[in-house]
């Protein structure tokens, strides 16, 4: 493909959770800012507004490099990419040269692949080898660490306590999204994000800091997050028109519930239920810690399935029970994730939170037999008219 890349400036992403969420807002900084830009990563890849399907988070070489050449053939400025500690293990990405490399945080996740933290941190501080300039989360304990060893020039941040070359001070979280303080190197700007949680702020600063590194001035930066729209499937609030609210999200890791049941907290008027499922053939360690966290921090739990793949969904439950049961938090538990979706929307109570994680942006379930159409905002939709329909005739 004649080392496409080297036409292209590349900004990777790596970390646990945020990569998708700070790649989308890194994008439409970047197209804001006038520069066409494509994205690869988990949802889908994009060549300015055209749309592809994508496998993998990162895609293998000769894919990426196929990418990349259609890309700058395209006339794409930058490339916008997740990239994931298996690609970087794999040597997905061998060969290319990145503009930025940004960490977000490491938390429990992979460790069926890697085997332990340890490695997984190594496969993700591999992105740094390849890095003019890192962006990284210094709140982050791994963060921390990476900044200790990188042998290129860093910009840094932190929510609150200063500890960053930039920081996001002065946070309110609310339900229709979070409002900070984004000061740095003399200069400050008030930024109103349409995503709420803290864990949204610190996306926003790493695609912030990002933008700044590959020099797109700091005013247009802060525009172009107070008007950036939100990220489909991650703490995304569905259209309901009923007096509870019901909240989609990608959450699928113990970090990740904690993030999004903490954020929701700061701002529910009345009781959390939150519905999920462990994956199937992914780390069983992370099951019950789900399950653990689910219990303490919401008001209800809706135990289902996620992606069991070719793994018994009752195995998969009876492996997460155990975190239930170390907290007194009432809880449902119905293996098919339609049932249980429409069971939640039955039992929601008015001024109550609904979340339902795990899924997110995915429209799809993974089964033992195969992958069957699952698109969960679409299925609340229908499961709401079927629920008015039949109060409707009860009446």
């Amino acid at each position: 493909y004649g080392n496409p890349s080297r036409q292209l400036k590349l900004i990777g992403i790596t970390g646990t959770n945020g990569k998708t969420t700070t790649t989308y807002i890194l994008k439409y900084i970047l197209e804001q800012a006038g520069h066409k830009t494509g994205l690869i990563g988990t949802i889908h890849n994009e060549i300015g507004d055209m749309t592809f399907p994508a496998r993998h988070t990162t895609p293998d070489p000769a894919q990426l490099q196929a990418l990349f050449r259609r890309m700058a053939d395209a006339g794409c400025e930058y490339v916008v990419m997740e990239v994931s500690s298996h690609a970087l293990d794999q040597q997905r990405v061998a060969g290319c040269r990145f503009l930025t490399g940004a960490f977000t945080n490491l938390t429990q996740d992979h460790l069926d692949y890697h085997g332990s933290m340890e490695n997984y941190f190594a496969a993700k501080a591999k992105l740094f080898d390849m890095t003019e300039t890192a962006v990284v989360n210094a709140d982050d304990a791994y963060g921390r660490r990476l900044i200790a060893s990188l042998r290129c020039p860093s910009k840094t941040f932190s929510l609150g306590d200063g500890s960053g070359a930039y920081c996001a001070s002065h946070i309110e979280i609310k339900a229709n999204g979070s409002r900070f303080l984004l000061e740095g190197e003399g200069k400050s700007a008030l930024v109103e994000f349409p995503m709420p949680g803290k864990f949204a702020v610190a996306n926003a600063m790493t695609a912030a800091l990002c933008a700044l590194s590959a020099g797109i001035p700091f005013s247009q930066v802060t525009e172009a997050l107070n008007s950036c729209p939100g990220v489909r499937g991650r703490t995304e609030v569905l259209p309901t028109n009923t007096d509870y609210t019901v909240i989609c999200d990608y959450a699928h890791s113990p970090d990740g519930i904690e993030k999004i049941l903490t954020a929701i907290r700061e701002f529910a008027p009345g009781r959390i239920t939150i519905l999920f499922g462990c994956p199937g053939k992914r780390d069983r360690t992370k099951r019950r810690k789900m399950t653990e966290i689910a219990a303490r921090l919401a008001d209800f739990v809706v135990l289902t399935s996620d992606n069991p793949r070719d793994e018994n969904p009752q195995e998969i439950i009876e492996d997460a029970l155990p975190g239930l049961l170390e907290h007194d938090t009432p809880y449902e538990i119905i293996p098919d994730r339609y049932r249980a979706v429409r069971w939640a929307l039955e039992h929601a109570q008015k001024d109550d939170i609904l979340l339902l994680a795990g899924k997110g942006h995915e429209d799809y379930q993974v089964l033992d037999f195969g992958t069957i159409y699952f698109d969960e905002k679409q299925i609340v939709a229908e499961l709401l008219e079927k629920i008015r329909q039949e109060k409707g005739k009860g009446e």
